[in-house]
């Protein structure tokens, strides 16, 4: 079944092909729209965030376990910078993974998204 036949089966109103040529174009353009698809909820989702908290976090482990064996006061150092932007990050996760998703009103633990 084709694009073509399921505008005619959803509304059963007769277009043009012209028309049903238009309303493709504008929803791939909306689609092709970053912000307004994230406004609708249907951005997909990116693993950058939870593969940046990963790394993140097995650096600064290293960072930290490397300098208290060596003493080293630049690991020790790198693992003061490196810190604090691993808890931003995995903050920023916690955020996106209990954001409500659009249209279901309260917080609920079924309104939860993945964390991939």
């Amino acid at each position: 079944m084709d694009d073509w036949e399921m505008w005619e089966m959803r509304d059963e109103a007769r277009l043009s092909p012209r028309e049903r040529l238009a309303l493709l174009r504008i929803e791939a353009d909306l689609l092709r729209d970053r912000r307004f698809a994230r406004r609708m909820g249907a951005a997909p989702r990116g693993v950058w965030l939870p593969v940046a908290v990963l790394l993140l976090t097995v650096a600064s482990v290293f960072v930290a376990v490397m300098g208290i064996r060596t003493s080293d006061p630049a690991l020790l150092w790198s693992f003061a910078l490196l810190w604090p932007l691993t808890l931003f990050q995995a903050f920023r996760l916690l955020c996106r993974a209990t954001r409500a998703r659009p249209g279901t009103g309260a917080r609920t633990p079924r309104g939860t998204q993945p964390w991939l």
